[in-house]
């Protein structure tokens, strides 16, 4: 059963070496994302999973180990999900940027020390439709008795005149609902997102949180807003559900 779930963003520019000059406008969300992390931990699952978008190559699964890179940002950094080096069955494939910037944020929060609880990955794909993805949610957490989740996934990405999506009069309505249904674990109100809607304000959380609504169906979890906001016009997200 699913006992804890942490809802981050996944921009590369979380990463420091990214970000460069521009870091600092992000250090309220990392600390966010590092107390939302540290709820998974003090849940002692015994398997996180860590679900985030990707593209059709990138869906894995990924078992522990995998690499992730972030050279295709200009950084010569690498990561391994779930801070080991890759053993005998590590996927030869590269995790997805979602999924790298999660390998990245456990790295940096130590996960393997607070936990021995092994780490996979999944990468689900926006056009996956809801009522797959909360079957997919329901299948994770038949995989152990205690299943914690690591949900990747930015809101909408048209916020202001200079998002990646332009200014959608439409963006700031559905980032404060999804908002409000992370805050209160609200099941039902992420299960009815609307997916057209998502794919056109460009919110690549959409299909992680209805994965994350299958898999917590009847779990009981309490859910905190532990940040909201949109830096670049892009909503940014950070939730805990125990």
């Amino acid at each position: 059963m699913l006992v804890a779930a942490a809802v981050l963003p996944c921009p590369p520019l979380l990463v420091p070496d990214i970000a460069a000059g521009a870091a600092p406008e992000l250090d309220a969300a990392r600390a966010a994302c590092t107390d939302a992390l540290g709820v998974l931990a003090a849940s002692r699952p015994d398997l996180l999973v860590v679900v985030g978008p990707a593209e059709q190559s990138g869906r894995g699964p990924h078992p522990q180990g995998t690499r992730g890179s972030f050279r295709g940002f200009g950084v010569d950094l690498d990561v391994h999900l779930g801070g080991h080096q890759p053993g005998p069955g590590t996927s030869e494939g590269e995790l997805p940027p979602s999924l790298a910037v999660a390998a990245w944020l456990l790295e940096r929060t130590r996960w393997s020390e607070a936990s021995d609880a092994p780490v996979e990955g999944l990468g689900v794909g926006e056009p996956l439709a809801a009522e797959r993805c909360i079957q997919v949610g329901g299948e994770i957490v038949g995989r152990a008795k205690r299943v914690a989740l690591l949900v990747m996934g930015d809101a909408s990405a048209c916020r202001t005149l200079k998002a990646p999506g332009y200014l959608d009069e439409r963006a700031a309505g559905f980032d404060a609902e999804v908002a409000r249904a992370l805050g209160a674990a609200d099941v039902a109100a992420l299960k009815s997102l609307d997916a057209e809607l998502a794919h056109e304000l460009k919110a690549s959380g959409r299909a992680p949180w209805q994965v994350l609504a299958g898999a917590a169906e009847g779990a009981g979890l309490g859910g905190a807003l532990l940040y909201d906001a949109a830096p670049y016009g892009v909503g940014y997200l950070v939730a805990a559900w125990s």
